[in-house]
């Protein structure tokens, strides 16, 4: 049984291996986008650039004669504007008192900014999450999932299949910010709204109906699947303003850009971070600038199983039974039935990370450096991260079922063996997260 489950394991460490190098081009080409400013208006492009007898965007269909560049760049404008109203606006959940900023707080890098698990949202604010919150930023680069992701031959075997990539949430069940908007706006334990209507109705009610009239260039009253459709968009290209979202101005863009230099300290971190025989960081969370210059998006975009620890505070962990197997549900609901993709997650960037107070897609950690000792630990010390069994011998990977541990990720440092020292030592560790530190926007130089 053991040797079974450990051929099953190393076979599927070559093919995450493959995947995972196979990926990084792909980052690369998608991040391509982040050095034109004009970003937004290439998301609004796609529904106003042709001609049709009847609004099938969201009302974001142009006259019989198209719109001229400088109408266009107004009307990204206005759906910027309107976005960002929305995005701060608690009047559009079911309590009235949860907005998107609510979760994605700017001063905490767009993620949460308190230390909780999860969130609670619903109704009455009593609903709880299932995962924990993830950051808004950086997302722009983010390619659409795929199923089989396949490479060009400029880094790696063209033919070789890299498996699940890219989506939005951690389980890359969307792939559009309109798309991504939609779900807290009717999740019934976050913003609460029960359909679409309702959520036209709060637009109304706060007035947004004539300003979204007005972003559209109307006279007469949007429609419901309009001024829904208009509102998600309009978080969308909010989302796609370069100044907040991903505007690369950490320490580390700076050093990039020789303005400026690390300390010794941030400096080792560093190099442990790239070095795969220490951190090996870098295979999932890319710290080189692309070959045609673009900077660094520390995601390779991959799914992954990490195999954290089961997280007693996130009340549905109470039911022994429930497992959280991100790619496989529950949440997303497409491949409930491929077992090898249980416990996969996106790689989140590590942008702004430091922002953080809870870590992994279920919010087990509560510090970076935990975070980063769990990294390091997993294999060589699993009785400090799992629960033990009746029999008092260690549950690893204690968040999944027993059918989909195999699928846990054994890259380096994860190869390693009970009592074996582990990748980092305490001091090496403290320097990665120092490193970490120089990811967060907002560097200014000294005088």
């Amino acid at each position: 049984m053991y040797g079974d489950w450990l051929k099953q394991r190393r076979a599927k460490e070559i093919m995450e291996r493959a995947r995972r190098a196979r990926a990084r081009t792909r980052a690369r080409l998608r991040a391509v986008a982040i050095a034109v400013t004009g970003l937004a208006l290439l998301i609004v492009h796609d529904a106003i650039a042709q001609p049709a007898p009847r609004d099938t965007h969201g009302g974001l269909s142009p006259p019989s004669g198209g719109l001229t560049r400088d109408e266009v760049r107004r009307r990204v404008e206005r759906l910027s504007d309107l976005g960002r109203a929305l995005f701060f606006d608690p009047a559009l959940s079911r309590s009235g008192q949860m907005a998107c900023s609510s979760c994605h707080d700017p001063d905490h890098g767009f993620g949460p900014a308190n230390d909780k698990a999860i969130q609670l949202g619903g109704g009455d604010l009593r609903q709880p999450g299932q995962r924990a919150v993830p950051s808004l930023k950086y997302l722009q680069a983010v390619p659409a999932f795929t199923e089989h992701f396949f490479e060009s031959e400029d880094d790696a075997d063209e033919s070789v299949d890299n498996g699940p990539t890219g989506g939005l949430t951690w389980d890359g069940r969307v792939d559009r910010s309109r798309d991504q908007a939609k779900i807290p706006l009717l999740s019934p334990f976050e913003m609460g709204n029960a359909d679409a209507a309702e959520v036209v109705r709060r637009l109304r009610a706060g007035g947004y109906g004539d300003k979204i009239a007005a972003t559209l260039g109307r006279s007469d009253p949007p429609d419901t699947d309009t001024l829904f459709a208009t509102a998600v968009k309009a978080l969308e290209v909010f989302q796609q303003d370069y100044r907040t979202f991903y505007p690369y101005t950490s320490k580390y863009d700076a050093l990039l850009a020789g303005k400026a230099t690390l300390t010794p300290q941030e400096a080792r971190g560093l190099t442990l971070f790239n070095d795969v025989g220490k951190g090996n960081c870098a295979s999932c969370h890319i710290s080189r600038r692309g070959k045609d210059g673009t900077p660094p998006q520390f995601t390779d975009y991959g799914l992954i199983a990490l195999g954290v620890p089961r997280n007693p505070e996130i009340p549905a962990n109470r039911d022994a039974g429930y497992f959280d197997l991100g790619l496989c549900g529950p949440l997303r609901t497409d491949f409930a039935n491929r077992r090898g993709y249980c416990g996969r997650f996106r790689t989140p960037t590590l942008r702004n990370v430091a922002l953080r107070k809870v870590f992994y897609h279920n919010g087990i950690f509560r510090s970076l450096r935990q975070a980063v000792e769990f990294y390091s630990e997993r294999e060589t010390n699993p009785g400090r991260w799992f629960a033990r069994n009746a029999d008092g011998s260690v549950n690893a990977y204690d968040d999944l079922p027993p059918d989909a541990k195999a699928n846990v990720n054994s890259e380096p440092p994860f190869n390693r063996h009970v009592g074996e020292a582990p990748a980092l030592t305490a001091a090496e560790i403290d320097d990665i997260v120092a490193f970490l530190g120089t990811l967060t926007d907002g560097y200014e130089a000294p005088p």
